[in-house]
């Protein structure tokens, strides 16, 4: 008994290990899209932001009203 409650609290579980490689990665993916979105978020901001003037959706070519989903 003593055998398996040693190798069940002192081991380390190749699949746990491998799961939080893969979950450190996606988290690591995760933060760089995040700072990729908000970089392009404020160029866009900046953008509307230099047409004064200008509504910014205003400049939106849509031929047509599409209806809102409810």
């Amino acid at each position: 008994m003593a055998k398996a409650l040693l190798g069940y609290v002192g081991g380390s579980d190749p699949r746990l290990l491998a799961e939080m490689r893969r979950l450190q990665q996606r988290v690591q993916d995760l933060e760089s899209e995040l700072v990729r979105i908000q970089a392009e978020n404020d160029a866009l901001a900046t953008a509307a932001a230099s047409h004064e003037g200008d509504s910014f959706l205003e400049s939106i070519d849509v031929p047509q009203a599409e209806p809102a989903l409810t």
